[in-house]
């Protein structure tokens, strides 16, 4: 109780008694003084404003209406008994929708919707906003002190129920989580910020569909896993076929390739044999007998002609070629 209040109810106390009983007549008096000195601490003190830390004020003039500029922490002045002050919380605030309820274990809270397909899903989600303090004259102008009921608690449910209709149950326990908690923030920011109030997180608590559904879905998902499986094994061996086949190919290209070698070196061998006829009697020479230093010629020669002889010509006339291996 203010300190005006107790010293105006102090003198008219006095007042009173003063009147009961003649004797003390003098009381009288000094209950005049007290209702007067208690009437005008009354005054001043409701001239005088404290905005807590943490807080934003609004002041209300019965002449002129809101102020449009919000009182910030500290003590302000106000017209006595022509202007009233209300505070607004500026902080940081939660608001909880889950099955235990803010108000008590009994009460669910929880959100129900349905999916894309229809199923039944229940979602707890916590919501983190403050209300913006340039925009708190705004707000009381437009929703006032109530504004968690009439706006954030109905503009939550909206948003998530319509969240959660974008998208198949399956998807929403298992990979769409995120993309529906993006989805839901970026629908209340929007109308939070035509409501003067500033979204600062949503989390999604816990995504609830009914044992039934869960069941089956869990079992889609381990048969398409099972697919997954055996297509990526058909293409670890489609990969594997295909490198046999590239490495057969190298092989046969590799086998080709010297074959061409080797025909390319036995056409110039012959062709270094037919220009040069004398090399074969100087190889079969070296293969009778590496000693022997004299050869004999065909049947229809008619000398005899010295291997150094020979070898001199043929180093003089014949560039060696490498020896071709026999049949």
């Amino acid at each position: 109780m203010p300190v005006g209040f107790i010293i105006l109810a102090l003198g008219v106390v006095l007042i009173i008694f003063s009147r009961q009983n003649a004797k003390q007549a003098p009381l009288a008096r000094v209950g005049v003084f007290t209702v007067v000195a208690g009437a005008i601490v009354t005054a001043l003190s409701s001239a005088f404003v404290v905005v807590p830390a943490g807080q934003a004020g609004v002041v209300f003039n019965v002449l002129s209406g809101v102020r449009n500029v919000s009182l910030e922490e500290g003590y302000h002045f106000i017209l006595p008994g022509v202007e009233t002050a209300t505070l607004y919380d500026a902080r940081l605030q939660e608001m909880t929708l889950s099955k235990k309820g803010e108000d008590g274990p009994d009460l669910d809270e929880s959100i129900n919707a349905r999916s894309k397909e229809g199923l039944e899903i229940s979602a707890d989600v916590t919501v983190q906003f403050r209300v913006k303090r340039p925009e708190v004259p705004d707000l009381h102008r437009d929703f006032g002190p109530d504004y968690i009921r009439t706006v954030i608690r109905p503009q939550i449910r909206s948003k998530v129920r319509d969240g959660i209709g974008q998208f198949n149950a399956a998807d929403l326990i298992s990979t769409q989580r995120t993309a529906l908690e993006a989805r839901v923030t970026e629908g209340l920011r929007s109308e939070f910020a035509k409501s003067h109030i500033e979204l600062i997180t949503v989390l999604l608590r816990e995504l609830r569909i009914p044992d039934s559904v869960a069941k089956v879905i869990e079992e889609k998902q381990n048969a398409e896993q099972q697919v997954q499986i055996e297509q990526n094994r058909l293409q670890q061996a489609r990969i594997a076929a295909q490198r046999s086949v590239a490495e057969a190919q190298g092989q046969s290209q590799a086998a080709l390739a010297r074959a061409q070698g080797e025909s390319q070196a036995l056409r110039l061998r012959g062709q270094a044999l037919k220009s040069n006829p004398e090399i074969i009697q100087l190889t079969f020479a070296e293969k009778l007998a590496p000693t022997i230093q004299t050869i004999i010629l065909p049947s229809n020669g008619n000398f005899l002609m010295g291997m150094d002889s020979l070898l001199k010509s043929r180093a003089a006339e014949v560039t060696p070629v490498a020896p071709v291996k026999k049949p």
